[in-house]
């Protein structure tokens, strides 16, 4: 098999990352050699071809398999869930009906309200992602990534994409690959034929990743602030903003530690808090107005509305709380199962959060003044203080809930190539998923800071956190309908009804939150900018970056030519390139500045597929180029899979791994000969400039804000751990 250099082939992307982006003629000219060798490929599974086991042995990891769990071990996982996945969602009744605004109400409206809560929480949590959503995993991962994933896995995507991924012809036959069906819809097709509905599916996952980031954002803000509200008179608001910036000061400070540290603590607390406002809510019903589960009729949201008419659509904004943290159920599926979230929601959270709505609306009929303090009014008052201790601390669980999150995503989005790097460190040795970024922790912390003070702890918070929420939610349905249609192959009168019924819910409470734009619904919108505008930024950067390297990129013979014209001089000089098939230019600008290169040079190149992991031996791709004494070796990641060439056995690994393809003895001894001479890395560092014959605003893009990006974030080097001594970064001018 043989690599051929076609000057239509080399990818584009970032300047010193190695992930692979290609445009749509790159897409097509990789295809066109993948199926050329469709028989190595075949041979791959057998042990030969293009998967070399020795080489992976140096990159064995611990892969989570599909396992069958018993009832025991489900329910185990049950109670872990609790203390990671329905914080969020187990907190609203902190806040939900305190967050409500409304003149003189009386039974008639508190009764509205809550049929509103249950309809509204049953449909969404219950029906929505517990029963249908959860199914839409990749392989044990979910989130906006995972179904984002499934479809890039089904549906060729062309085009100058802002997330772009390359298909070879082996793909298919990886582990954590999803198949595809041999009949393909019409549906499919048109979807593979439009470059303008995968560049709006794509940027509707970008917008939704970014928005779960302020949301990652406001849920510290308002957790904290309602966490420690109080009926006390000598607790003032200014006393519960300055609590709120410590306990968020803490929070934050002790996010390097990692969450193993503190998690055995999680799922108890949480247990004490379902348990508490369960009894609380059971206790207030039957003292206050056991008549209220009468709300379970849904002719009283027709009541509500039409009393209060416009007063009841503003409501709304803050009613859509109840359902905040919801989308945790889907976004943490991967440390867990669909049984045990299943379980934890249908045994635990779903019947207390009920009692507790129920509960806090029987306490209001009777009660109509404490509305704006419902939770710790509601509380008896033997229960006040061990309540607001529980509640203070079920706050702070809902917290670390979504700033890790926040971790998760932001790494997902930086090993697809549409975020730059930032400082990611494990903070588990026996879970990959566990990670902390500090750049990451210290920007949330300010923004949660500076949203807290700024609101003053008022219902603004509220208003930005239900913006934020229900925003996320829409994407999820769209993205959703999709994978139905495309993936399941549900009945197109079964996706519409799914796409119409839950569109037309969370677009309700959208319109109402709308309304609040200038009452704090502009935060989470100002925070999706701001990480936009980066990855945006960083995108068009590298696909500006591609489009110079495939008209620069080394022809076949020009390379032949240069490699066999200079001295060779013993070692291995391995190549980090992002280039598949071709000779990126900067190795052209290399050469031209040494005078020798070393006998054994490798052209390595990460692939980064749409796919949660890759097996250690479906992870590597190896073949011979020309001249002698040059190959190339593909290395392919999942999203979640850790990547390092760090130490000397990386360099051995492909050494033995060259040894698998060598054809005679003399080529052995070339290879051993170059181990043991030592080892360089080049890894390239362009930069990129943008004339004069581009309007002012790509100019700004590329010459401002890309330009600002590579200065400021991390390299490739510290990203892939290589280690610096080794390593020799080759710098260059692209003016474009």
């Amino acid at each position: 098999m043989e690599y051929h250099h076609r000057p239509h082939s080399p990818p584009p992307s970032d300047d010193d990352v190695v992930v692979i982006q290609m445009n749509a003629a790159a897409i097509a000219a990789v295809d066109e050699w993948s199926s050329t060798n469709e028989v190595d490929d075949a041979a791959a599974g057998k042990g030969g071809g293009l998967t070399r086991r020795t080489f992976s042995q140096a990159y064995k990891m611990k892969h989570r398999t599909p396992l069958e769990f018993t009832w025991r071990q489900v329910a185990l996982l049950s109670f872990q869930s609790l203390g990671v996945v329905y914080g969020d969602l187990g907190t609203s009744p902190l806040y939900v009906f305190s967050s409500i605004s409304l003149d003189d109400p009386g039974e008639a409206d508190f009764v509205g309200i809550l049929s509103i809560i249950l309809w509204t929480f049953t449909m969404i949590c219950l029906v929505k992602y517990v029963f249908i959503v959860l199914k839409a995993d990749d392989h044990g991962e979910g989130g906006t990534f995972a179904l984002y994933s499934l479809l890039r896995q089904h549906v060729n995507f062309k085009g100058n994409m802002p997330v772009p991924v390359t298909h070879l012809a082996s793909d298919i036959n990886l582990k954590f690959h999803s198949k595809k069906r041999i009949l393909t819809s019409k549906l499919l097709k048109f979807l593979e034929q439009s470059t303008k509905w995968q560049a709006v599916i794509t940027y509707i996952v970008l917008a939704g990743t970014c928005m779960v980031l302020g949301d990652g954002a406001l849920t510290p803000a308002i957790s904290a602030v309602q966490g420690i509200q109080s009926r006390s008179s000598s607790i003032t608001q200014a006393h519960v903003v300055l609590l709120s910036v410590i306990i968020l000061f803490i929070l934050f400070f002790f996010q390097k530690h990692g969450t193993s540290k503190v998690s055995f603590t999680f799922s108890p607390i949480m247990i004490l808090w379902f348990t508490f406002v369960a009894f609380i809510g059971l206790y207030n019903i039957i003292k206050h107005y056991p008549p209220i589960l009468k709300a379970v009729s849904p002719h009283y949201i027709i009541i509500y509305f039409i009393r209060n008419k416009r007063a009841a659509w503003e409501t709304l904004g803050a009613i859509v709380l109840c359902i905040t943290g919801a989308e945790a159920m889907f976004a943490d599926l991967g440390h867990f199962n669909k049984s045990s979230i299943q379980m934890a929601f249908s045994v635990i959270v779903y019947p207390s959060m009920i009692l507790a709505y129920a509960g806090q609306a029987a306490f209001l009929v009777k009660n109509p003044s404490k509305l704006s303090t419902t939770f710790y009014s509601s509380t008896p008052e033997p229960l006040f203080w061990p309540m607001f201790i529980i509640a203070t601390l079920a706050a702070i669980v809902a917290s670390q809930a979504l700033i890790s999150a926040s971790f998760s995503i932001i790494r997902q989005s930086i090993a697809l190539g549409c975020f730059p790097r930032v400082t990611m460190k494990h903070t588990s040795g026996k879970h990959e998923g566990q990670v902390y970024s500090p750049e990451i922790n210290y920007f949330l912390m300010v923004a949660c800071i500076l949203i807290t003070v700024g609101f003053k702890g008022g219902p603004e918070i509220g208003q930005a956190f239900g913006v934020a929420v229900i925003f996320v939610m829409l994407f999820t349905t769209n993205l959703m309908t999709v994978v139905m249609l495309i993936i399941w192959e549900s009945n197109i009168a079964l996706a519409s009804l799914f796409f119409v019924f839950f569109f037309s819910i969370e677009g309700i409470y959208m319109t109402s939150l709308m309304n609040k734009i200038l009452q704090g619904g502009w935060v989470p919108f100002a925070i999706t900018a701001f990480f936009l505008i980066i990855t945006l930024s960083w995108t068009y950067g590298r696909s500006k970056k591609g489009e110079y390297e495939l008209a620069n990129v080394m022809e076949r013979e020009e390379f032949i030519k240069t490699v066999t014209t200079r001295s060779r001089v013993p070692g291995v000089c391995i190549f980090c390139t992002d280039m598949m098939n071709g000779i990126p230019p900067i190795v052209r600008h290399y050469v031209q500045h040494v005078a020798s290169l070393r006998e054994l040079m490798v052209f390595v190149t990460i692939r980064v597929l749409p796919v949660r992991t890759v097996l250690p031996e479906e992870r590597f791709i190896i073949d011979k180029l020309e001249p002698v004494g040059v190959y190339r070796c593909i290395v392919q990641y999942g999203y979640m899979d850790n990547h390092n060439m760090e130490g000397d056995d990386y360099v051995a690994s492909v050494i033995a791994s060259l040894k698998e393809i060598a054809e005679n003895d003399d080529e052995i001894l070339v290879l051993d000969s170059a181990l043991i001479n030592g080892s360089t890395f080049v890894l390239g560092r362009t930069i990129i400039k943008m004339g004069t014959r581009h309007n002012c605003l790509k100019r700004f893009f590329i010459n401002n804000l890309y330009r600002f990006l590579q200065k400021n974030f991390r390299s490739n080097m510290s990203s892939l751990k290589i280690n610096p001594g080794k390593t020799l970064q080759v710098g260059m001018l692209y003016e474009i």
